[in-house]
Order: structure tokens, then C-alpha cells, then sequence
């Protein structure tokens, strides 16, 4: 019995102290994390990727229709118009892409 109580006070302990170590590494780990995201050239690189991948978005779904026609499901006009007005751009010009004619 003497054994067991032994064990369990030291796996107690271990939990404890193991836990308050994680805890430190993690919190240590959220600031990094969070000066990284706080720096702004990786703010400007993760906007420039954003509006990149919204442009490139924007051309392949003109082009795709072009070729497709009026065959493009209305789910997927609806979420590159949705794309669009997010990113808080009229697209080329003011065309009427994504729209559907209902």
C-alpha cells in the first residue's frame, strides 16, 4: 500500500510540474506567434498572397465561364460574388461577372 501511495504522489507531482512546464512553452509560443503576426511585412505578405489568390480567382472564373457559358452552377457565381464584394473591389472595370441573369 506504501508502494501505491508513493506512485500516486509521484505521478501527482509529475502532472503538476509537467503541466506548469507545457503551460510556460505554450504561453512562450502564443507571443511569438503573436509578434510575428503583429510584424508588418508579414501582414503585407499574407494581404498581397489574399488579394493575388482573389484576382487569380476572379480570371479563372471569367475564363472558365467564358468557356463554359451560362452551365456555371449558380453556388459557385454566388461565392466568387461573395469573394468580390469581401475583398472590397469592383473587379476589372465594373464587369458584371459572377452575376446571374434570374
Amino acid at each position: 500500500m506504501r508502494y501505491r501511495l508513493t506512485f500516486i504522489a509521484g505521478v501527482a507531482l509529475g502532472y503538476v510540474l509537467g503541466t506548469r512546464a507545457g503551460r510556460k512553452r505554450y504561453e512562450q509560443l502564443k507571443q511569438s506567434v503573436q509578434r510575428l503576426a503583429e510584424n508588418p511585412a508579414v501582414r503585407n505578405a499574407a494581404e498581397s498572397a489574399a488579394q493575388g489568390g482573389r484576382d487569380f480567382a476572379g480570371k479563372a472564373y471569367h475564363s472558365v465561364s467564358e468557356k463554359v457559358g451560362d452551365k456555371v452552377p449558380a453556388s459557385v457565381s454566388g461565392r466568387v460574388r461573395s469573394l468580390r464584394e469581401r475583398s472590397g473591389h469592383n473587379g476589372h472595370g465594373g464587369d458584371d461577372w459572377g452575376t446571374t441573369d434570374t
